[in-house]
């Protein structure tokens, strides 16, 4: 009769880790497509808050001649004071200036990166940017030159700062993202891919979101309001 019973709850026990495998399998079938769904509603927020970042700096662009200098710090989103390097004029968008969106959709700053010529004093109709973007590993060649402005956000996984100024680090256990490490510390030359997880892949993961401005629109634009000649 023991025999019997503990054959019985041998069984109930199997039934119940067949059950609980199941259950894992359905939940891990369900959560997966709504994470998905959840990272790819945070793109499009962030895509939409960098939109109306481009639309602010423009309309700037069309009242003063030129384009802001970057924040002043991650808690106050006045433009800094006068910037004459590529690397003063990097840092956070200025929000406050531009009564742009502050944020990406992950709560991190998004970037600004500004050639001094263009935010410093008025730009002339022979100002040249000093940005490149880069689509394809070096030596290829440049997806843009004379870039005067660049916005982006590190995306989901590797670096950032938050919005109260609290600083992300470099996730990737392998370090091979490479191209997101540039950009991090870039100024002038900003990488711009297909988001990819391989570590493998030219310039490893990344999920940077980078974008620019040309500097024929904002030369066209300050022609179009006046401010240039």
């Amino acid at each position: 009769m023991m025999k019997i019973i503990r054959i019985q709850r041998a069984f109930v026990l199997i039934e119940i880790a067949i059950a609980l495998f199941v259950l894992a399998l359905v939940l891990g079938g369900i959560l997966a497509p709504i994470n998905q769904q959840i990272q790819q509603g945070k793109v499009r927020d962030t895509e939409k808050a960098i939109a109306d970042i481009h639309e602010a700096l423009i309309g700037f662009v069309m009242v003063n001649g030129r384009l802001p200098r970057p924040a002043t710090s991650a808690t106050n989103g006045l433009e800094r004071g006068t910037c004459t390097t590529d690397v003063n004029c990097t840092g956070f968008i200025p929000w406050t200036t531009l009564g742009s969106p502050k944020l990406d959709g992950w709560g991190n700053i998004i970037q600004y990166s500004v050639t001094p010529a263009f935010a410093d004093s008025a730009f002339l109709l022979t100002s040249t940017g000093t940005k490149t973007i880069q689509e394809l590993p070096l030596p290829a060649a440049p997806y843009a030159t004379n870039i005067p402005v660049v916005i982006w956000s590190h995306g989901p996984e590797n670096f950032g700062t938050d919005n109260s100024g609290v600083v992300r680090s470099n996730n990737s256990a392998s370090v091979t993202n490479v191209d997101e490490i540039a950009n991090n510390t870039a100024s002038t030359l900003f990488y711009r891919r297909t988001p990819s997880t391989n570590a493998a892949a030219a310039g490893g993961e990344f999920d940077d979101i980078v974008t620019f401005i040309p500097t024929a629109v904002l030369i066209g634009k300050a022609v179009a309001a006046g401010k240039l000649p």
